[in-house]
């Protein structure tokens, strides 16, 4: 038998005993209250505002009870379900840039929940240059990834950034707004088969999409024509998510307006270990509260 499945069965029996008590307590309290009304003959005296002493009694002994309750939930909780979160996507998801080599966000959001105490398990399938096509193409021809999302509680995803950079690319000569207003729904399109996968293999986890930030600032300033072509396609992302009940859009435009200090690697594109930082901050924010409702 192993160390935890002991401990398990301490704590279960723990607080299987105390449960048994807890009922033959109340039974006979129970039993008490209804010999005392049987045994009166004669009509008590009317209580004073202030309480009968055996008001004062009963409330003590909810009192307890409520104690022990909670001191049952807090031995049951103590043992804790492993909580499992699928990344998947691109380089964001793979953590390239991390100079740490730490996995940028996803291995700062590991090493966060660990200080915490919440167990998590992480599967990382993020790769570098993926679209939303590579993406789905990858879900539907690799069992890996499918299993991982059999078992997974939550989902979190990067998607989307390289196909506006393959918009650039394509378009570099002649750069103008229409190829990305003509990409936008296509994009959409592609993000939903992805979204419609992920729950047709695991209809209860919990997906979160996070929203695209500028890596270009650094090259060309604020240019209000770009940033306009993110805020769109950001917009388009978040009408995708509000389709389904149990996806969740985390924005990211912002996460670096107001940062003096560099948060993009060498080669000024990916975030290194302090952007990655600043987005697990931002994520975490985000998870906080179904984390508390898996793991209870």
């Amino acid at each position: 038998m192993s160390k935890k499945v002991f401990i398990f069965l301490i704590i279960f029996l723990l607080a299987a005993g105390i449960a048994i008590f807890l009922m033959l307590f109340q039974t006979n309290n129970n039993n008490n209250n209804n010999e005392t009304t049987d045994s009166i003959s004669q009509p008590s005296e009317e209580p004073s505002e202030e309480g009968t002493e055996e008001d004062t009694d009963n409330e003590e002994e909810e009192s307890i009870t409520r104690n022990v309750r909670d001191a049952v939930m807090e031995a049951l909780n103590f043992f804790q379900k492993d909580t499992h979160i699928v990344a998947i996507g691109d380089s964001l998801t793979q953590g390239i840039g991390d100079e740490t080599g730490n996995g940028g966000y996803i291995g700062i959001l590991d090493e966060r929940l660990d200080e915490q105490d919440i167990n998590v398990t992480f599967d990382n399938f993020g790769k570098r240059g993926n679209r939303t096509d590579h993406l789905l193409k990858r879900l539907q021809e690799t069992p890996e990834i499918n299993e991982s999302l059999e078992q997974a509680d939550m989902v979190l995803i990067t998607i989307g950034s390289n196909d506006i950079m393959q918009i650039m690319k394509d378009n570099f000569m002649n750069l103008t707004e229409e190829p990305f207003i003509d990409e936008r729904g296509p994009y959409g399109e592609r993000l939903s088969q992805i979204m419609d996968h992920i729950i047709s293999v695991q209809p209860e986890a919990e997906i979160y999409l996070l929203g695209f930030f500028n890596p270009f600032e650094k090259y060309f300033g604020d240019i209000e024509a770009l940033n306009q072509i993110l805020t769109r396609w950001n917009n388009e992302s978040l009408q995708v998510t509000n389709q389904y009940e149990q996806v969740h859009y985390i924005p990211m435009q912002d996460i670096y307006q107001y940062e003096t200090e560099n948060v993009f690697s060498n080669d000024n594109f990916h975030p290194n270990h302090r952007g990655y930082r600043l987005m697990a901050e931002r994520v975490i924010t985000y998870l906080e509260n179904d984390l508390q409702e898996v793991q209870n």
